[in-house]
């Protein structure tokens, strides 16, 4: 058995809780990993919606284990409140979510870290969602981290005020206030909780399961755009976002993974700063925010919205190895007479048809198609109006793979398996 991988290929809320929610039934292990409270899942079901930033997206469904990766980064505090929001949906996963020992722990001085650096970048902000990821990754790889596996440790309150005290010499350097009592409190309750969970040599675990032959999805967070290596540097997450992040975020061999889902939206969305082709200053990329309801799911901030990025797809694409391709959002089109795809990129008089190293001063060369002006949520996957079965071929065709899934609504049901 092999693990088969979901992730998002654009600048992330491409709707991946959704899609591993929906997913699940199929699987008996979800497991996350990479990211951490910077990714908000949002699914919608029985009139709740609910957003996840730490816990896999499986946790709704009764028969799945939920695995927390070693490549994941936890904020106790906000775990804490994840689980006891969980709790007041009466879902209890203590049996079911299983934490590696290996996870890195974010601390509450990574994220006035966070805060001070982005407040000194100015106008060249990178848009963090300020929860502390990316000092908590630098630590990781500077090797003076703290994980999971710490926590049981005599040593641990030790080792903990040491990393403080790091972090405090280095805000000396920044004109930053800054108070970590009342976030202390919650962090160390947050300790608690985590110890009550099963925690586990998650890479061992995993293996065994592909072993005992379990089906195992892995679940991704952010977007290919987002990679630290491959993303719109430095624009980018802390941490590989790509199917290669399961490999060395489990503990999975290359030759263990299975299918590859690849996530994208109709359309392009993206949170922060940094480039975009794409993106729409004006009425219609107005209408797709209003339309897509595209606010953070984690900060709230209203997302850049423009038309769907064909170049970037295909780059997506062959970074990840996808097998088959799951569309999202597909009904926030329903307002639109005409759609448009970007096909290509303009550079002074160069055409550009590859993802560039560079995506400064580039203009996007547009396909335009007539839109089906309908709503189409009570469709049938073989009654879909002809534009959107015409928009479906063409991006089939450029894209080289099968478009096995779309999303038309917000809700677990409103999804047409093709």
């Amino acid at each position: 058995m092999k693990v088969d991988v979901l992730l998002g290929l654009q600048w992330g809320d491409e709707g991946k809780g959704k899609i591993v929610d929906v997913l699940t039934p199929n699987y008996e292990i979800i497991a996350r990993f990479q990211g951490g409270p910077n990714a908000g899942h949002t699914l919608e079901f029985n009139e709740i919606k609910h957003v996840l930033h730490i816990i896999p997206s499986g946790v709704f469904r009764e028969n799945a284990i939920n695995v927390i990766g070693n490549g994941v980064v936890i904020d106790p505090a906000i775990f804490y409140k994840e689980i006891s929001d969980l709790k007041k949906l009466n879902v209890d996963i203590s049996e079911r979510l299983l934490i590696s020992n290996k996870a890195h722990l974010i601390i509450p001085s990574h994220r006035i870290l966070d805060a001070a650096y982005e407040s000194s970048k100015g106008k060249a902000k990178i848009g963090s969602t300020l929860k502390g990821i990316g000092p908590t990754y630098t630590d990781k790889i500077g090797r003076h981290g703290l994980r999971i596996g710490d926590i049981n440790s005599a040593d641990f309150l030790e080792k903990y005020n040491k990393l403080k005290s790091k972090h405090e010499k280095l805000l000396k350097a920044y004109s930053f206030d800054y108070d970590l009592s009342e976030y202390e409190k919650k962090w160390f309750e947050g300790i608690e909780m985590i110890k009550r969970f099963k925690l586990i040599n998650s890479e061992h675990t995993i293996n065994n399961y592909i072993e005992e032959e379990k089906t195992i999805l892995a679940e991704g967070a952010q977007g290919t755009l987002l990679d630290i290596d491959f993303g719109s540097y430095p624009f980018v997450t802390s941490s590989n976002t790509i199917c290669a992040g399961a490999c060395t975020g489990l503990g999975v061999a290359p030759n263990k993974i299975g299918e590859v889902y690849g996530i994208f939206k109709a359309y392009c969305t993206r949170v922060g700063s940094g480039p975009f082709p794409s993106e729409l200053n004006d009425e219609e990329g107005e209408l797709l925010r209003k339309e897509g309801n595209e606010f953070g799911a984690t900060t709230g901030r209203p997302r850049r919205c423009g038309w769907l990025d064909l170049t970037a797809l295909k780059y997506s694409i062959m970074i990840n190895g996808v097998t088959q391709l799951i569309m999202t959002k597909v009904d926030v089109l329903n307002a639109f007479d005409k759609i448009k795809v970007a096909v290509g990129y303009q550079k002074g008089n160069k055409t550009i048809d590859q993802f560039p190293h560079d995506l400064n001063e580039i203009e996007p060369i547009y396909r335009e198609f007539k839109g089906w002006k309908c709503n189409i949520s009570e469709f049938k996957v073989d009654s879909l109006p002809k534009e959107l079965n015409a928009y479906i071929k063409f991006l089939e065709d450029e894209l080289k793979v099968p478009i096995s899934i779309i999303s038309i609504g917000a809700n677990r049901n409103d999804t047409l398996f093709r």
